[in-house]
């Protein structure tokens, strides 16, 4: 069984913004699995199906980024999930637009939906896909940045950020997770 979660913020507003390109991440899953996004459990909208023999669940949390281990906590112990078995699919803006970096563990590195992962898992050990949003430039603050929209001249890293991401969730299902970082770390 595997959880994949994708960190962002609900809402129209929020839709295309750097800070949900963990919800961009699971909606691409979803597609390339054929699963809805249908259901809702707490605090999430999530769907699942079966994905190369293996249950697979995705799962967008509602509570806005800082709250993400309110939904992501309950929603593991409610279907039995090991923390082994969970990634999270976030935004880093210490990367490049598109380029990934997979760990196994590390600090939320200011990320607040990270922070919130660590205090209710109770470890800073799970599985981790970060895709990058870039830097604020022209003086941005960060909070304006994250919250804001892509540049046209990013969508072609951010599509090919997100299909590499998807691809690293589907190498998971028949691969260890540190097989899946020596894969999709070189890229």
């Amino acid at each position: 069984m595997k959880l994949f979660v994708g960190l962002g913020n609900p809402g129209r507003e929020y839709e295309r913004t750097r800070h949900n390109i963990g919800f961009i991440a699971i909606d691409e899953l979803a597609y390339r699995f054929g699963i809805s996004l249908t259901q809702q459990k707490f605090n999430g909208i999530y769907g699942s199906g079966i994905v190369n023999g293996e249950k697979v669940y995705l799962v967008k949390p509602t509570t806005y980024m800082n709250l993400s281990g309110e939904c992501v906590r309950p929603f593991m112990d409610y279907f039995q999930i090991d923390l082994e078995d969970v990634v999270i699919i976030y935004d880093d803006m210490d990367l490049g637009t598109g380029k990934l970096r997979l760990r196994t563990k590390g600090s939320a590195g200011g990320h607040n939906g990270i922070k919130s992962l660590i205090m209710h898992f109770q470890t800073q050990e799970f599985l981790r896909i970060r895709i990058g949003v870039g830097r604020p430039q022209n003086g941005m603050s960060v909070v304006n940045h994250v919250l804001s929209n892509f540049y046209k001249e990013e969508e072609a890293d951010v599509i090919s950020g997100v299909k590499m991401a998807a691809e690293a969730c589907e190498y998971f299902l028949n691969h260890s997770f540190l097989e899946v970082m020596n894969r999709y770390n070189k890229k």
